[in-house]
């Protein structure tokens, strides 16, 4: 039996095998614990080398735990996979308020939830993007533009069309400083979600998290 704040001896093993299989000496602290969660997550080794986090995200986003600022997420598959533990800190999917068909000039419904969801937290949220490179392009687009401020942004969408993209935009914007993300088609929810983990993780016990049904 572990105690409070130990690790399952399975999730130490799988620590244990990941570390003779991955060099992460590159990536200073805390970085290191963000990449480590990731390919923890996914069994992806490639996230050593292709993940690219910006000079002040991991402050940042563990800041924003800290003072319980609104989680927003673009899927609720990257909702499910974040812990729900007290009664602390809202995390929202805005895929549900908006209509069912994306609306004239929008692309996908993704795109109509990350703005519906800027209106109602312009400044200090946490942003997650784990599915679709629609909505982080409207992210990047909606900051460009001066009406969101995030403390931090989780930028990792996977897929053939516009996921790369999407990205590389994100690497190149104004919001680099506090961006996690990758390079390449590589991501999705469970990544997303480990990367918000890892940072609930760094934040400690003043970072719970409640997702908002």
């Amino acid at each position: 039996m572990t105690g409070p704040g130990e690790p399952h001896p399975i999730e130490a093993e799988s620590y244990a095998i990941m570390a003779g299989r991955v060099d992460l000496s590159g990536w200073r602290e805390p970085e290191r614990q963000v990449v480590s969660r990731l390919v923890h997550a996914t069994a992806d080794e490639s996230f050593a080398t292709s993940a690219l986090i910006g000079d002040r995200a991991v402050a940042e986003g563990v800041r924003a735990l800290r003072a319980h600022a609104t989680v927003i997420c673009d899927a609720r598959m990257v909702m499910a996979g974040i812990p729900s533990v007290a009664d602390a800190t809202e995390v929202v999917c805005y895929l549900d308020r908006v209509p069912k068909v994306a609306g004239p000039g929008r692309a996908t419904r993704s795109e109509a939830a990350v703005e519906a969801a800027a209106a109602d937290h312009p400044d200090g949220a946490l942003w997650v993007v784990g599915n679709a490179p629609t909505a982080l392009m409207m992210l990047i687009r909606l900051h460009a533009a001066g009406r969101i401020r995030p403390a931090c942004v989780v930028g990792l969408p996977v897929g053939y069309v516009g996921a790369a993209e999407s990205k590389a935009d994100l690497w190149a914007s104004d919001l680099r400083p506090v961006s996690i993300t990758n390079e390449g088609r590589r991501g999705g929810s469970p990544v997303a979600a480990a990367a918000v983990n890892a940072l609930s993780r760094l934040a400690g016990g003043d970072s719970r998290i409640n997702p908002a049904r």
